[in-house]
């Protein structure tokens, strides 16, 4: 069976992804190891994320809520 390819969002996606949030908040997002953001991938210096990465931190996080 093939994989899927990866899908990377910007920081502009991601940002808009969690409610137009701020460069700084996802900032303190990313350095906050208590939060477990997932951590962006460089390419050509400008940082992507991959959205498999978001989706299951997305997942962690309601599953907390919920509990």
């Amino acid at each position: 069976m093939a994989e899927k390819p990866k899908t990377y969002l910007t920081s502009k996606q991601v940002r808009a992804r969690y409610g137009d949030m701020s460069d700084m908040s996802l900032w303190r997002w990313c350095r906050d190891p208590r939060m477990g953001f997932p951590q962006p991938v460089r390419i050509n210096r400008i940082k992507f994320w991959d959205e498999a990465d978001l989706d299951a931190f997305d997942a962690r996080v309601a599953g907390k809520v919920a509990a």
